[in-house]
């Protein structure tokens, strides 16, 4: 019994010898360095619903969605917009079950244009027969070069962070040696768009001094901080 406790004894010596030659006994320096931008979105994609009416008060002759959608497209090609950036987002399974039940059940379909011009939508929507435009909206929008940007920012925060390391270890007369640990920290704001007058623009092109919509586009926001832990020398 005595033999084992000396060895239990002996061994939790040498584990606590181990513990206290690995500890770490580096003097270091911790610091957060930031970096931010404001971009103005040069992509948006715009939401168009289209729907089917009715020509006579009788409601006997209506408008074909096919023909609305033919259209549609060709004002999107007129406008110069690639026509993959043109793309149908739905048209529901029951609208199509009704039309085959009812041929006088009347047909939506919307659809979604990515562009890079607000003007093209404007000569889109000239284009259109505005009694079939059920409603336009701002879906999304981005920054065709986010991610160059966020690279960029994450280097200057980090260059930041040195930066700081490095007058705050001269205040105590040290110098700031390698990075040993690196941590990044994002706080990205897509902000949604903000119409100055309707949310919805509900057929906007009705009357014929109606203007072109006005969008305000808030600026994305992207702010990068870097956490460093720097060795002092």
């Amino acid at each position: 019994m005595k033999k084992y406790l000396i060895v239990a004894l002996f061994s939790a010596l040498a584990t606590n010898a181990f513990s206290q030659s690995t500890f770490d006994t580096r003097r270091k320096l911790e610091v957060n360095g930031s970096a931010e931008a404001e971009v103005t979105p040069d992509i948006i994609y715009v939401g168009i619903s289209l729907k089917e009416y009715f020509k006579d008060n009788s409601n006997k002759k209506k408008t074909d969605i096919e023909d609305h959608e033919r259209q549609l497209l060709t004002a999107v090609t007129n406008a110069g917009v690639p026509k993959e950036n043109f793309t149908v987002n739905n048209i529901s399974g029951y609208a199509t079950w009704q039309k085959k039940k009812s041929p006088d059940f009347l047909i939506s379909k919307q659809y979604r244009i990515k562009l890079t011009d607000l003007n093209k939508f404007n000569q889109i929507m000239e284009a259109l027969d505005q009694k079939a435009v059920q409603y336009t909206n701002i879906e999304s929008y981005d920054y065709s070069k986010i991610e160059s940007l966020k690279k960029d920012l994450k280097i200057k925060a980090l260059q930041a962070a040195k930066d700081k390391a490095t007058y705050l270890a001269k205040a105590v007369d040290d110098e700031v040696g390698d990075a040993l640990e690196i941590q990044e920290i994002n706080n990205e704001y897509y902000p949604q768009p903000m119409y100055r007058a309707n949310t919805m623009l509900k057929t906007q092109m009705e009357s014929a001094d109606a203007s072109s919509p006005e969008i305000d586009f808030k600026k994305i926001k992207l702010n990068y901080q870097m956490r460093v832990v720097f060795q002092l020398k």
